[in-house]
């Protein structure tokens, strides 16, 4: 024990172990989805309690998130794992709420479809040009992450029945996260066209573009 401690104190500084509290969160936020998709069903647009609870796990499955990030960042817990893992919770979340509120009839399809094949898109593009340079996460995305969150939340509470107007608020919001996703989605390929140009020339010339 003493030895295993003793090397552990020796590792880099900079090589973070993949089973951290950030990883785990965000490990538990994937666990959730297949939950939260479960509720969801259960109340089969009865608004009942079942949907109440699908509320719930989706809010804290959205804060997971949230603290994940703020714990990775705050403690140097970044690794390659959570790169990689973080954004596919994301997706799955996001993705499982947005195909069950359409096929439930409360969210057009359209919506869904390109929003999903901008998510899907935009997370292979970033494999593609990995080699290249990362893709940073740009404001437009975090903007996009809060208003879709947000527009999956109103839709989500079992209250539109007794307030139409509820729905109208959830629907603009999603309107809004539809149109800042698809501008992102731009901004992304923009990005990574840049990026794979950069890669691509000699390295005499990059330096010289630095300088």
């Amino acid at each position: 024990m003493t030895d295993e401690r003793a090397n552990a104190s020796a590792a880099p500084p900079d090589r973070v172990p993949p089973l951290n509290i950030a990883n785990v969160l965000t490990v538990l936020r994937i666990v959730m989805v297949p939950f939260f998709v479960w509720f969801l069903l259960a109340d089969g647009q009865q608004y009942s309690w079942w949907r109440w609870v699908a509320v719930l796990v989706f809010t804290v499955a959205i804060y997971t998130d949230k603290l994940d990030g703020d714990l990775a960042r705050k403690h140097g817990l970044v690794t390659d794992f959570g790169k990689i893992a973080d954004p596919i919770a994301d997706k799955m979340l996001i993705g499982a709420a947005l195909i069950l509120l359409s096929a439930f009839g409360e969210l057009p399809w359209w919506i869904t479809v390109l929003i999903l094949l901008r998510e899907v898109g935009i997370t292979v593009l970033r494999f593609v040009v990995i080699r290249h340079g990362v893709i940073p996460a740009s404001r437009g995305g975090k903007i996009k992450t809060v208003l879709q969150t947000v527009a999956i939340f109103l839709y989500l509470l079992p209250l539109t029945p007794q307030w139409p107007w509820l729905g109208m608020i959830a629907f603009l919001v999603m309107l809004a996260a539809f149109a800042v996703t698809l501008l992102t989605g731009v901004d992304y390929l923009v990005q990574a066209a840049r990026l794979r140009r950069s890669g691509n020339q000699p390295a005499e010339a990059r330096e010289g573009d630095r300088g």
